[in-house]
Formats: structure tokens, sequence, C-alpha cells
């Protein structure tokens, strides 16, 4: 989908961003396609990321400002994560909300703030990303093993057998 010709001030933070990243200007910001390139490349680069939040919440683009904000959460401090979401649209905000709140689930595994029988009785409203996360992050065989009969789908138990292996 492309977007009108990006303002003023919206076409100076591309280009910061551009000129961080050290990337060739682009004539024609006006490719979602190219914003998305440019903003998940900057979403990697720490000294990027205050320009990016300005950029990110100019987008018109509701939904490529929604997939920047997940790109970037990870990457965020914890205490960081709320304001990104808050600055969406609210039309936009839910899957990054969620997002925070299945990074904040999988920190309390990874912590072990949350016990084998807590995850069994959790795991039924959790995603399959974040399943397949806890059994990434996990070496626990007891976790391991609950996802192996309980997970959502075969690909998470068959993920959480492999790694029982």
């Amino acid at each position: 989908m492309a977007n009108a010709e990006p303002t003023a001030p919206r076409l100076k933070l591309l280009r910061q961003l551009e000129a961080i990243l050290g990337r060739t200007a682009v004539d024609d910001f006006t490719d979602d396609h190219v914003r998305w390139d440019l903003y998940r490349a900057a979403t990697r680069v720490g000294e990027a990321r205050p320009i990016l939040f300005h950029a990110v919440f100019q987008e018109r683009d509701g939904a490529l400002a929604s997939a920047v904000v997940v790109e970037v959460l990870e990457q965020l401090a914890p205490q960081e994560r709320a304001a990104w979401v808050q600055a969406l649209d609210p039309a936009v905000r839910d899957f990054s909300a969620r997002r925070v709140q299945e990074l904040e689930v999988l920190g309390a595994v990874d912590s072990g703030d949350f016990t084998t029988a807590e995850i069994q009785r959790a795991i039924d409203s959790w995603s399959d990303w974040l399943q397949l996360r806890v059994i990434a992050a996990s070496d626990d065989r007891k976790v391991l093993r609950l996802f192996s009969e309980l997970g959502r789908t075969k690909r998470i138990r068959n993920t959480a057998l492999s790694s029982l292996q």
C-alpha cells in the first residue's frame, strides 16, 4: 500500500534514520515496503531508536507502525515498552499490547517466577509465539515435557519433544 509523500518533519526523521544506518538516500518514501525496510533495520540500532520512535508515530500506515513496534519491543527494556505501545493509534494497539504481556510472561518463565503448575494452568491462553519462545528459552525438562504434551499445535509439541531429546 502506498502512502502520500511524507510531511517535511517525517521526511527529516526518515533521512536521519538513513544517515545513522549509513544508507544511501531513497528518492521515494511513498512505498510502505521501503519504509518498513528502513524501520526494521533501525530497530536493531540503539542509537536510531529515539528517532525511530518519532518516525513511527508520525507514520500514517497504522499496520506498519504496529509491525515496527512489535519488532522493537523485544529489544527494549521492559519499562520502555509501554510508551511505544501507548503512542500507537488505539485502533492498532491491541497486538502490540498483547506482545508486551507475552514478553512479561516470557521474562517471568525465564527467571523461574512461573512454576510448572502455573504454566500448566496458563498454557491454553498463550499464543503459539509465546509457547514456542518458552520452549526455545527453557532447559527445564518438566517445562519441556509439559509443552510436549499440552502444546497447542503439533509443531509446538514436536519442538518441545525435540528439545527434550
